[in-house]
């Protein structure tokens, strides 16, 4: 964070993190191995200070395989934090579901993860304390953000004492809104509250277009994107009647993936004003 902000960019795939962190030229690792050593950086600009991994973005983001880390961690060095989260919809575990939690964070950290990203509520939209210290101690000593799960608590300023006292170290939040910009007023409410005990990151909806009232309507000093566009896929033969999702799922041809341009676009933006 040595231009004041840091720019966290949530990927779904091993592109898409080499795309967020370093413009995405692909580099050769050492020894001309592709797979076995980590890639050595010469001299380009930085791109994302942190990635956040995960499935199914379409879901707002979901646990992703231990393959995906795996090869993630080989070919970036920015610290990788990885998404918990069983499936998509709310953020009420059941007792099954908080066992996949749990060994999802033990292999997460086997497997190299710099910090971990949960969230879970009760269901009258307050934070699940005793889940989340559960969780917690599991998750030690790496880092933990609480994620957009924050978006759908009761009372936005208890939460953020909650959080506080549990020991996260981060929030990811929209302000409790559609988008980072319609609820700034709140984010900005939140920075201030918490007088740096907990970082308040302004996440959902950002892009080069509205960044930079984010940042300068939040104080915030880190902020979170996907910078992603729609890349048309490879494939030559295509079946236009069947959709492997539901009928609002992706196009099976159109695959999104982070963007350099917006990437590096998006840097500039920060770097100009903080």
């Amino acid at each position: 964070m040595d231009d004041g902000f840091l720019m966290e960019v949530c990927v779904d795939s091993v592109e898409s993190a080499v795309n967020a962190e370093r413009g995405g030229k692909v580099l050769r690792p050492r020894g001309g191995r592709r797979r076995r050593a980590r890639p050595v950086l010469t001299g380009l600009s930085p791109g994302a200070g942190r990635i956040e991994l995960c499935a199914g973005l379409v879901e707002g983001g979901t646990t992703p395989s231990m393959g995906l880390l795996q090869v993630v961690k080989q070919c970036v060095r920015v610290p990788v934090f990885v998404m918990i989260r069983p499936r998509g919809g709310d953020f009420l575990y059941s007792d099954r579901e908080v066992e996949v939690m749990k060994a999802d964070i033990r292999l997460a950290k086997l497997h190299g993860a710099d910090g971990l990203v949960f969230g879970a509520l009760t269901e009258d939209g307050r934070i699940d304390t005793e889940l989340c210290t559960a969780l917690l101690a599991v998750c030690r000593p790496l880092p933990v953000t609480f994620h957009r799960a924050f978006d759908m608590v009761h009372d936005p300023l208890v939460a953020l004492e909650t959080l506080i006292s549990l020991g996260f170290e981060r929030v990811l939040t929209s302000g409790c809104d559609s988008s980072a910009l319609e609820g700034l007023s709140l984010i900005k409410r939140l920075a201030e509250q918490a007088k740096g005990r907990i970082v308040v990151v302004p996440g959902g909806g950002i892009t080069e277009r509205n960044l930079q009232r984010i940042l300068e309507g939040s104080t915030a000093s880190e902020f979170h994107c996907s910078a992603r566009s729609a890349r048309d896929s490879g494939m030559k033969f295509r079946n236009p009647n069947v959709a492997m999702g539901a009928s609002f799922s992706a196009p099976e041809y159109s695959i999104k993936v982070a963007d350099v341009a917006k990437v590096r676009t998006l840097n500039a933006i920060a770097k100009n004003i903080l």
